[in-house]
């Protein structure tokens, strides 16, 4: 499970809308429900279509043209009773959550689902929605700390029993969960996820959880970040895999898609989009380096708020096919995708994208026999 090692085909997740606002912070047009009915249809359809995954959101408050939201875990829930084989990844918010009251949901979830329950560790880049619950608001490095030892406990009370723990955010005495989740030899624990594109993040990403989210990015971008990653996992004596973000624009023609593109950022919501970018952007200013999530971003890469539009994911087809391909051999393992119109776009990629993907890797698996 090493992104050192290019796997024989690439996963596919999708954004689940359970946000209202769709995927991008414009007044387009989006074809994307927020309710359960709708994202009901979405899951089934996108199993059917070649997902793998697929990720929940989280937020508390209403903001930034996200005004309704259905919580992560619950909807998560719901979504693995409502599929058969689709991996339902779930973001929280350490702080917002204790890993043991966690840990005894998310083996539930999992007992229920067969094994398909997963978690998204978010250290937090909201700061209203902490300061307006009562809760502290740590600096950045320590909210990355805090989810290292969020991730250490939770693993461990999956996995082992008399579970003992004493770190600087929590303390464990002699706590066992029964029953765990349904552990096996290829998967130890539930799925644990973690995001980021901060020095902290990567640091986490390479010592404590099973995959790193990374913010979309382009060639070279992908490429820093993983160089570090596995340099981190090597000295921790682990392998980690890598999921990329990225804003889906498959059509018929490239003048098309770019034509949405560009439709996308010309009716930008510039108050929510300005507002979301004040929220974030110290994240990544805060950091010492100044290497961080949105630190560099610009008010077109936040119009996708997780940066999509940079992985260029736009064109015909066979353009986008060629261009996720081309991730993969850099070590990206997941690519976790957006759309405008999630229920036919994500069809449109099922039927024209997915089998031109899996074209190229066999035939790159051929050319390295």
């Amino acid at each position: 499970m090493s992104t050192e090692k290019i796997a024989d085909e690439i996963k596919f997740a999708y954004w689940v809308p359970n946000v209202s606002g769709g995927l991008v912070t414009s007044d387009i047009e989006q074809r994307t429900g927020w309710d359960f009915e709708y994202n009901k249809r979405l899951a089934q359809t996108a199993e059917n279509n070649g997902f793998e995954y697929a990720l929940s959101q989280v937020r508390y408050e209403a903001s930034y043209g996200a005004e309704f939201q259905h919580e992560s875990t619950s909807f998560s829930l719901a979504l693995l009773g409502a599929t058969e084989r689709l991996k339902l990844i779930a973001a929280i918010h350490p702080g917002l959550w204790h890993p043991a009251v966690l840990a005894k949901f998310g083996a539930t979830a999992d007992i229920l689902s067969g094994g398909r329950f997963a978690i998204n560790v978010v250290s937090g880049w909201f700061k209203d929605e902490f300061t307006h619950l009562g809760e502290p608001w740590l600096e950045h490095d320590e909210r990355y700390r805090r989810s290292g030892e969020f991730l250490e406990v939770i693993r461990k009370i999956w996995t082992e029993d008399n579970v003992d723990y004493r770190g600087d955010f929590y303390r464990i005495h002699d706590f066992t969960l029964k029953p765990k989740p349904l552990n096996t030899p290829e998967r130890p624990n539930p799925e644990l996820f973690q995001g980021g594109n901060s020095t902290a993040a990567r640091n986490n990403g390479g010592r404590y959880s099973d995959w790193y989210f990374s913010n979309g990015k382009d060639f070279d971008g992908v490429t820093e970040q993983l160089d570090d990653l596995r340099a981190v996992a090597r000295a921790h004596n682990r392998e980690v895999r890598f999921g990329l973000n990225g804003f889906i624009i498959a059509r018929d023609t490239e003048a098309e898609a770019r034509d949405t593109l560009r439709e996308i950022v010309e009716k930008a919501n510039k108050p929510a989009v300005e507002g979301f970018r004040s929220a974030v952007q110290q994240a990544g200013s805060s950091t010492g380096d100044k290497k961080g999530m949105w630190a560099d971003s610009s008010f077109e890469d936040l119009v996708q708020y997780n940066d999509g539009f940079r992985t260029q994911l736009i064109g015909t087809p066979e353009q986008v096919a060629e261009r996720i391909v081309a991730y993969k051999k850099l070590g990206v393992d997941l690519v976790l995708g957006g759309f405008l119109h999630f229920q036919e776009e994500i069809e449109y990629f099922g039927e024209r994208v997915l089998p031109l993907v899996r074209e190229l890797e066999l035939a790159d698996r051929g050319a390295t026999v």
